[in-house]
């Protein structure tokens, strides 16, 4: 795929614009949706590095991952979101560094979920064996294989536009956007066949252990409702993240249908796919958990609790 191509996309992205007023309200949206997450994950990771308990415990290595891998995943996204409206196009290798984090991070949360499921599958249906199969060791070695299995995801385009893309290319500007970095065919062919692999791995995975779980807490009296009560909320956190694999091929095709409104479509499934997944995970897997819940207390909004114990 040569230059002409490049300029063909960029142009033709350029003849549906948002107006300023539009662009700017759309900006404080996005930057005031992750000030608000920024801000609630940094609490929780400070609530998880203040108490030695949730250390020694599987299923909290792997929410704390989840909450640092989020807050990358939003910086790098973010940053692209705000550099698209205020330069429109960027240094191509400082696009290819945003970029590969934003992928890395974005697939690693619904292997990281996954993870999650197997580990809840395991303290629920084998609670005698749970410390022996989830120990903390294996749970830092699982958190290393989910880094290795998202690189196969974008280092394989990273070696193809060394290859095919002639060098001029990493000091041009360029507008960020994974499809427009790694134009190649083989480089997008590749990404929906990993994302079909990831899709039926993660969902296989998610389907066989909640049914598992909702009925060994169905077959335990009393705790069907609620059994069934998470497993709702953490199938919606698990759809949402695994929006992630069908968006590509959503998106071309409402763009296609609906191309007066390309950048509608693009933004409502950026909210969809990069922002709403990690404004839902600290609720399903924090807030929820009275454990954590009871230390974050102490640090989430303590102006607030403060003033609550002067004023009772």
């Amino acid at each position: 795929m040569n230059s002409s191509s490049l300029n063909l996309n960029v142009s033709s992205s350029l003849i549906y614009r948002d107006s300023p007023g539009t662009a700017l309200v759309k900006n404080v949206i996005i930057v005031a949706l992750g000030i608000t997450i920024y801000y609630v994950n940094g609490t929780m990771i400070h609530t998880f590095r203040k108490h030695q308990i949730f250390y020694m415990n599987p299923r909290y290595v792997l929410f704390i991952h989840l909450v640092v891998n989020d807050m990358i995943q939003l910086t790098a996204t973010i940053s692209l979101f705000v550099f698209s409206y205020v330069f429109y196009k960027i240094n191509a290798s400082l696009c290819c560094f945003i970029v590969t984090f934003a992928v890395f991070t974005t697939v690693n949360t619904p292997l990281n979920l996954a993870l999650m499921a197997v580990e809840c599958y395991v303290a629920v249906c084998f609670p005698l064996r749970h410390a022996e199969l989830c120990t903390v060791r294996r749970t830092y070695f699982l958190i290393g294989c989910i880094w290795v299995l998202s690189a196969t995801s974008v280092l394989p385009d990273i070696i193809i536009i060394l290859a095919t893309e002639p060098l001029w290319l990493f000091y041009a500007t360029i507008f960020c956007d994974r499809d427009t970095l790694f134009r190649h065919p083989i480089s997008i062919q590749k990404r929906d066949v990993s994302h079909i692999v990831f899709l039926s791995l993660v969902w296989l995975t998610i389907f066989f252990t909640y049914l598992r779980i909702y009925f060994a807490a169905h077959s335990a009296e009393g705790k069907a409702k609620r059994a069934r009560n998470t497993i709702m909320l953490h199938g919606f956190q698990l759809i949402l993240s695994m929006l992630t694999y069908v968006a590509p091929l959503a998106t071309r095709f409402l763009i296609f249908l609906f191309p007066k409104y390309n950048v509608h479509i693009l933004f409502v499934w950026y909210i969809l796919v990069q922002i709403l997944p990690r404004f839902v995970s600290p609720v399903v897997y924090g807030l929820r958990d009275n454990t954590f819940k009871q230390y974050l207390r102490k640090y989430l909004l303590p102006t607030i609790i403060s003033a609550n114990k002067i004023h009772p």
